[in-house]
């Protein structure tokens, strides 16, 4: 599953969740890697100097994105270190899951990722920029110059439609988006 920053992943997730479904959270993942003294850990510290870190030693998100969102060398840098342990997370995460479908959300999804995962289907989760925009700013409380930065650093909708097999528009209400989700598991022979 792919969609970006406040399209509503982790709202289909939960929904897939609560039916009883696998979910793997590549968002739940990153926290999981970056976890204080673990590798990624580490080398996040290494790259980026003990600014890095919150007074409990975990790893300070706000001060991360500052940084990354603001400049792509840094943002290179970051998913350089952490990308391949999240792989290898997911990929250990796959081999022991079991169900009649297992879900993995990918916000930054790459068509490479079909194959790594052994993905047999992406779903795309798609809302208007402005929406998404919108729901950074007040569901979030995330600033408006920091939610732009971070919506600029993502593909584009268009990027995502000419990667993904099904769409799911998120800008109704949250039953509309349980009733396109449910649509797609019937096509599919899920439900």
């Amino acid at each position: 599953m792919a969609g970006g920053i406040g399209a509503g992943k982790s709202t289909v997730t939960g929904y897939l969740g609560q039916r009883g479904y696998t979910v793997i959270d590549a968002d739940d993942v990153a926290h999981q890697v970056v976890e204080p003294d673990r590798p990624a850990w580490r080398a996040l510290r290494d790259a980026f100097g003990d600014a890095v870190l919150a007074p409990d030693r975990t790893i300070d998100r706000a001060f991360l994105a500052d940084v990354v969102f603001h400049d792509r060398s840094a943002l290179a840098r970051l998913n350089g270190i952490t990308h391949g342990h999240i792989g290898a997370a997911i990929r250990a995460q796959l081999e022991h899951a079991i169900g009649a479908a297992v879900f993995v959300a990918l916000p930054l999804f790459r068509p490479e990722h079909r194959q790594i995962f052994g993905l047999t289907r992406v779903w795309g989760v798609l809302v208007a920029p402005e929406v998404a925009l919108l729901r950074l700013v007040e569901q979030r409380g995330l600033d408006e110059r920091d939610a732009r930065a971070r919506l600029a650093n993502q593909p584009t909708n268009e990027e995502r439609l000419a990667m993904v097999d099904d769409v799911i528009w998120n800008q109704d209400t949250t039953g509309a988006l349980y009733a396109r989700v449910d649509q797609l598991l019937g096509e599919r022979g899920l439900v």
